[in-house]
């Protein structure tokens, strides 16, 4: 892109003004006795020239957005003309209580709900179990049956929100609740829009929401590509996880070359079972963290999207554009915030938005200024959803399609990011793939060591986090956090119990005969726990079919 002659005048220019300007400017004034350097720990320049990307092709690196490879842009005009899809992460105690605060987001402009399980739902227990004791409704709803999610939902519908669900091992029975509640309101499968996550091997990594073992979690997974495919063909089928990655303590790069990594091992394993990738691929979609470091965050996003480009079309070889185009959604870092002085994260999710969305998100959901506290009140969901709001409508940064492309920091990052980001992937390659890689204790490692080092650094003082370890106030206990009655669990219990006097037990017993039998064998699974949902079989009920057959992940590597 540059002539030699014209990078050599550069770099002589460059170390004149450092002789003479800069050398002048600190003799007087001395800059900042710190090391410089992003949240990920890599080095930043004073001042980055061409000579830093003197090997940059416009065509190879950047092209045009919603064009191969897709660094400037999943799509051609991008926020000109949608912007991206503002979802509110929520989800709390009972079905009722969660949908009167959907109804609530809704009205104040919210285009799309992202749904909050509680824990004993994220793994496949029922409210009257007893290891759900003490947690029922806490971090998000509790989901019991197609009767919950029929509530959860009442009042809105299906065909005008777009829903992404944050659950993984038992994604393919919520799914089905929602395909059945779409089928009572009168929506068809092919006008159901959303994600759900269904990424078990981040869970593996990173979050430990797991159930089954590896090898039959792919296999509901593929049975889930495949079933969509054919029947829920709007669906996103899986959101490729880094967020909790980084929530883990990775590194920048880590977070993109683990995620992508998980992404190659879910397209082999499609692959495998007879999907061809044209078919599937479309509807693979990413979910990623945005954390404080503004620039380091776009080059992230742009490294991503370029790099799973490539992937696509010279790993898988796979021939339509939809198959290389990286989708994501994104949320602002929930490890972030600080419980002192709650009403710095604003600031601090402020610039987690921008970096989202200069960064080319489809989707973002914006965390409120007391999760590190408790659940978010009414009033700080609002905030955060006008923050996205602001950024939207009055910061400008919507008016032009990758405005930051082009500067020498910002394509220096950005190749940095993916070369490290590939020879993650390629040592994970050398190792036999994502799942061995897991199994191997190697991906949590390398987490684990950036998370330590990162601490250390705060410990230390090294790297500042305004109000909590420095620029300390005295201040009051936090008040009006959101509280989730502890009657809530004994509410579930007899909602359960009813719904069991109630329901065609027979019908139930039959359903689940037939999902184990569909477990043992080869066919897919998705229109037995289908079958099953409709009968309300209970979550427990039917993962315990799968628990049975498929057996429960145990981590037998010690880290």
């Amino acid at each position: 892109m540059f002539k030699k002659e014209k990078l050599d005048q550069i770099n002589e220019s460059k170390k004149k003004w450092e002789e003479n300007t800069v050398e002048k400017t600190i003799s007087k004034f001395p800059e900042r006795k710190e090391e410089f350097k992003t949240v990920s720990g890599n080095k930043v320049n004073r001042l980055y020239t061409p000579n830093d990307i003197e090997d940059f092709q416009y065509d190879e690196k950047l092209g045009f957005p919603g064009e191969y490879p897709y660094t400037r842009g999943a799509q051609p005009t991008m926020y000109r003309g949608r912007l991206w899809t503002m979802r509110m992460y929520a989800g709390f105690a009972t079905a009722e209580e969660s949908n009167q605060r959907y109804k609530y987001l809704i009205e104040q402009g919210s285009k799309g709900l992202s749904v909050a399980f509680d824990l004993p739902t994220q793994i496949g227990y029922d409210s009257d179990h007893p290891l759900s004791e003490g947690e029922v409704g806490k971090v998000g709803v509790a989901i019991d049956s197609l009767a919950d999610m029929e509530i959860l939902f009442d009042g809105i519908p299906l065909d005008k929100v777009s829903t992404s669900m944050t659950i993984n091992a038992p994604a393919a029975v919520l799914l089905a609740m929602y395909i059945a509640v779409g089928e009572k309101q009168g929506v068809s499968k092919d006008k159901l829009r959303g994600t759900i996550q269904n990424d078990i091997l981040k869970e593996y990594i990173a979050r430990g929401t797991y159930i089954f073992p590896t090898e039959p979690s792919m296999r509901l997974i593929t049975d889930i590509f495949e079933y969509c495919s054919d029947n829920v063909p709007r669906w996103n089928t899986i959101s490729i996880s880094g967020y909790h990655i980084r929530e883990a303590g990775s590194t920048a790069a880590q977070e993109v070359g683990f995620t992508l990594a998980d992404g190659i091992a879910y397209v082999e394993a499609a692959i495998k079972a007879g999907l061809d990738v044209d078919k599937f691929a479309p509807r693979l979609s990413f979910f990623f963290n945005a954390h404080n470091d503004l620039l380091e965050e776009v080059a992230k996003f742009r490294a991503a999207r370029r790099l799973w480009a490539k992937i696509m079309k010279e790993r898988f070889k796979a021939k339509s554009p939809k198959s290389m185009r990286l989708k994501f959604h994104t949320q602002t870092g929930g490890s972030t915030l600080t419980a002192q002085q709650p009403d710095n994260n604003i600031v601090r999710v402020a610039i987690q938005t921008l970096a989202a969305v200069l960064g080319g998100t489809q989707s973002l959901h914006t965390n409120s200024k007391d999760e590190a506290l408790a659940l978010p009140s009414e009033d700080s969901v609002r905030v955060a959803l006008r923050t996205q709001q602001i950024v939207a409508h009055e910061s400008g940064v919507t008016n032009t399609v990758d405005p930051l492309a082009g500067s020498y920091y910002i394509e220096s990052k950005t190749d940095e990011i993916e070369q490290e980001a590939m020879k993650y992937i390629d040592k994970i390659d050398d190792i036999g793939g994502a799942p061995r890689a897991i199994d191997m204790g190697y991906i949590q490692k390398e987490i684990m060591d950036a998370a330590y080092q990162h601490q250390i650094e705060v410990e230390n003082g090294e790297r500042i986090v305004v109000g909590m370890n420095k620029y300390q106030t005295e201040e009051e206990p936090p008040k009006e956090l959101l509280k989730v009655d502890p009657a809530v669990g004994e509410r579930q219990k007899e909602r359960i119990a009813k719904l069991k006097e109630n329901r065609d037990n027979d019908k139930v017993n039959k359903a689940l005969e037939n999902l184990k039998g569909a477990c043992e064998g080869t066919e897919n699974v998705m229109p037995y726990i289908l079958d099953a949902v409709k009968e309300y079989a209970t979550l427990g009920e039917i993962c315990g079919v799968m628990r049975d057959v498929f057996g429960e992940y145990e981590q037998s590597i010690s880290l």
